[in-house]
């Protein structure tokens, strides 16, 4: 175990932009599982999702005039 800490601290020192993007990078996974619930213990509630569709009338189609073409 004290190798690896050598080691990370080695990178650390010799190389950090490699040493922080790989940090951040195995870090992600797990604010996939901690971040959700504190939102939710914070009170954040999602946003109502996008339409996708626009919403049809329901009553039968009138034909269109007075736009036709001479």
């Amino acid at each position: 175990m004290s190798t690896i800490y050598r080691n990370l601290q080695r990178m650390a020192h010799e190389s950090p932009v490699i040493f922080w993007s790989l940090a951040i990078g195995f870090s992600g996974p797990a604010l996939v599982l901690v971040v959700p619930p504190i939102r939710k213990s914070l009170g954040y509630k999602q946003a109502e999702r996008i339409p996708t569709t626009f919403p049809v009338p329901n009553r039968p189609r009138r034909a269109v005039s007075g736009y036709e073409d001479p």
